[in-house]
């Protein structure tokens, strides 16, 4: 497993869908983007913007029923990619107990932004998700490129 942070969110210049941009804690080789909705799209960029809603909203309803009920995050871990679906886990401890929760990554990501969880990839999954060199058509080479050149900056255009 790797541990990543959310190095940002952006959005694809083609579908203009947001994609979370997460990174490699010490390595800025590896990168894996994710499409995600909209609105789990403003809420990671809410979080990393430190912006705090007048009221809770969904994740922070989340974090504090999790809180209530003694619990926290410990982890969340994006474990598989089948069909071009990413599948997530969200690890809860409570006491002694271990609860590993079914997630899309877009809530995991959420929630461990919201418990400052760190937030891991699975070998697998960053092997799976490469987009094949050799062969790729110049519609994946430009994204690939696009990705790879995306500077700080370019996140602070928002999702408009």
């Amino acid at each position: 497993m790797l541990e990543m942070v959310v190095h940002g969110i952006t959005l694809d210049p083609v579908s203009q869908m947001p994609i979370v941009v997460l990174k490699a804690k010490d390595d800025d080789e590896t990168v894996l983007p994710i499409w995600i909705g909209i609105f789990e799209a403003d809420s990671i960029l809410r979080q990393l913007q430190n912006v705090e809603p007048p009221r809770p909203m969904t994740y922070e309803l989340m974090k504090n029923v999790i809180t209530q009920m003694g619990g926290v995050v410990d982890k969340v871990i994006i474990n598989d990619l089948r069909d071009s679906t990413y599948y997530a886990e969200v690890h809860i401890l409570q006491g002694n107990n271990r609860l590993i929760i079914d997630s899309r990554p877009s809530d995991a990501i959420n929630i461990a932004l919201r418990f400052s969880a760190p937030i891991f990839v699975e070998e697998s999954v960053l092997e799976k998700s490469r987009v094949p060199k050799p062969e790729e058509d110049e519609e994946k080479k430009k994204l690939r490129e696009w990705l790879e050149n995306i500077k700080p900056e370019d996140f602070e255009k928002g999702l408009g």
